[in-house]
């Protein structure tokens, strides 16, 4: 029954977005000018008077507006999983798992790689701050008074926003004051960038049915959605001097856009955008009245999310267990995308006899998952054979396919670290098989001849490429160079072997690198960015330096023990990805004739940052 509940959904989905293409091609067509704009809204309009001459109620308002409601909370109840697109949606409900919300300042805008943020956060303890369900996202919290006209919530790629905006229509009777709700994902706004029309315009293509509600006439409290600002094409300019005040004026939609968002336009609707942390200060902080962040699942929420996903209980604590007894694993489950994508890869690794080894690495996990889409066969994409060749088995679940107004297939990365793990598969193709080097690669044909260095061993390539992160302030190589240098481990190179038979044999020596690494670490004289080269060690395979100073942490010998800068280093990652929050941090465990206060205090200021309270 359910199955035919979902496959009935999907069919009436497709029915309602055949007529509203039908009825709004001209709309979204670029060729198409205005004035047939308005023929075919005129059109439209004496069908429904003529509707309404022939005695059918077509325009009560109470019975569009439940229509309506019914139409949007179908399209946005089923979660399309991958493949799953193609016919087996998964009910957002049965699998929904409360995400970690809280309010945020809107401060300095973080540029740091979103994987770093992920980790930093992990590592933050429990604070004062309350946590927002995402049903109340507009409501005031205990104490508070203050309206919120317009949230904006940021929050990095995978973290769940777009769900939660899913999440608020579906759970619409949770509110029930609002009612009319317009999501507009600025993915679609941005083929609209040369129209000028109308508010009611706009809505009508998105929206036809709008036609016959008229959602400004006062009596419906109404919410805009727009969810990733950060695909913003749009000139948002908040600087400018048009004033829009008159929904019935016909302007660009950029401007539309900033007087709705301002609230020179609508001020009694409700604004909710979402956006990645490094776009969301596009909008000026005195038109946002509540900042919020997405955090992805705290630990309990992780534990939650695979006993949701996986229906076999035993298989699902077998899960979790094995990616609690790794920390870096564990660490990415703050990701909704990556417990997904660990719950495919372990789902099938864990449920049978399997040969291969469990994935204990960031490298071993992406590799696993990128050889389970190479093995679906194209049938099950819907993919056209004469394609097969353009698009592969990779647009399941690598990609995510929606379908823009005009028609056209939009594809996109469904999360960041998918192109750096193909990055990092293309970087080490590119040496293996043709000894070249992407990071000598010119524009100019003549110079690449002359000037592109041959690397004698693929320890060298490494080097280069450890060299480039650190050089990276904001770290944007970090979690690229980890799958670098993983793909280089032999238990990985068996698993490339299917994905690329033709390779070369070319010299490599891993503890040429391990050393090297080292070496940066002893000569790095910040902690904080000797963090990435930890995590590129366990990588590796090399625990060396993590294994020394737990030693000494477990026999009591810290305090007697003459640090080098590298142990300095070690002694931090150790603490910062301990399974232990920093609730308080004790200095006086580090403080001995070896070391002074100060001197512990200035080594061990990134775990001091962490941590709620120091003593």
């Amino acid at each position: 029954e359910n199955l035919e509940m979902r496959l009935s959904a999907k069919r009436r989905e497709k029915k309602r977005r055949e007529k509203r293409l039908d009825e709004c091609g001209d709309q979204v067509d670029v060729q198409i000018s205005s004035s047939d704009f308005n023929k075919k809204k005129k059109k439209k309009e004496n069908k429904t008077r003529r509707r309404h001459a022939a005695g059918l109620n077509y325009h009560d308002s109470q019975l569009v507006q439940s229509t309506f409601k019914t139409n949007l909370i179908e399209k946005f109840q089923c979660l399309y999983e991958g493949k799953d697109k193609k016919g087996n949606p998964t009910l957002l409900n049965e699998i929904y798992t409360e995400l970690y919300i809280t309010e945020s300042e809107s401060g300095e805008i973080n540029n740091e790689h979103e994987v770093r943020q992920i980790e930093t956060q992990s590592r933050r303890a429990a604070t004062e701050e309350t946590p927002i369900k995402c049903n109340d996202i507009f409501r005031p919290l205990p104490g508070q008074d203050k309206a919120n006209r317009t949230v904006l919530t940021k929050g990095v790629a995978g973290i769940g926003k777009t769900v939660s905006v899913q999440k608020f229509i579906v759970d619409w009777k949770e509110n029930q004051d609002i009612q009319l709700i317009f999501p507009l994902p600025f993915r679609e706004l941005n083929l609209m960038t040369d129209k000028t029309l109308r508010l009611s315009d706009l809505l009508l293509v998105f929206f036809p049915e709008t036609i016959e509600i008229k959602p400004f006439s006062g009596e419906y409290k109404v919410l805009f959605i727009f969810d990733g600002l950060d695909e913003c094409r749009l000139s948002l300019d908040f600087q400018s001097d048009v004033r829009l005040c008159d929904e019935s004026e016909s302007v660009s939609v950029d401007v539309l856009l900033t007087n709705l968002i301002m609230g020179n336009l609508l001020p009694s609707a409700l604004i909710w955008i979402t956006s990645r942390p490094a776009a969301a200060d596009l909008i000026p902080s005195e038109c946002v009245h509540r900042m919020t962040e997405v955090r992805g699942f705290d630990d309990p929420q992780k534990e939650e999310y695979f006993r949701k996903r996986i229906s076999d209980q035993s298989l699902a604590n077998r899960i979790i267990s094995h990616l609690k007894s790794n920390r870096s694993l564990f660490i990415m489950c703050h990701i909704p995308v990556f417990c997904w994508i660990s719950a495919a890869v372990l789902e099938k690794m864990l449920s049978r006899a399997e040969s291969g080894e469990i994935p204990k690495t960031l490298t071993q996990m992406y590799t696993h998952f990128l050889i389970l889409q190479t093995n679906i066969k194209l049938r099950e994409c819907g993919i056209d054979e004469t394609e097969a060749s353009v698009y592969s088995g990779l647009c399941t679940q690598i990609f995510r396919e929606e379908f823009g107004l005009n028609g056209l297939n939009l594809f996109s990365f469904v999360h960041l670290s998918l192109q750096e793990h193909l990055a990092a598969l293309y970087v080490h193709f590119s040496f293996t098989i043709n000894n070249i080097s992407v990071f000598d690669q010119t524009k100019s044909l003549l110079l690449k001849i002359f000037k592109q260095k041959k690397y004698n061993s693929l320890s060298e390539l490494h080097q280069r490429a450890v060299n480039e992160a650190l050089q990276s302030k904001n770290g944007h190589l970090d979690l690229f160079l980890r799958f670098l240098l993983g793909l280089s481990l032999e238990s990985n190179q068996t698993l490339l072997r299917e994905l690329l038979t033709q390779t070369r044999s070319c010299s490599y020596n891993k503890e040429e690198t391990v050393e090297y690494i080292k070496q940066k670490i002893r000569r790095n004289r910040s902690p904080e960015r000797s963090i990435n080269l930890f995590h590129c060690l366990n990588e590796l395979g090399d625990d060396s330096l993590m294994q020394e100073i737990q030693d000494y942490l477990k026999s009591g010998e810290i305090r007697e023990t003459k640090l080098s800068s590298s142990q300095w280093s070690a002694l931090v990652y150790v603490l910062l990805t301990s399974e232990e929050k920093m609730d308080v941090l004790d200095l006086k465990l580090f403080v001995g004739k070896q070391h002074t206060a100060d001197e512990v205090l200035q080594n061990l200021l990134p775990v001091v940052k962490e941590s709620r309270s120091v003593r």
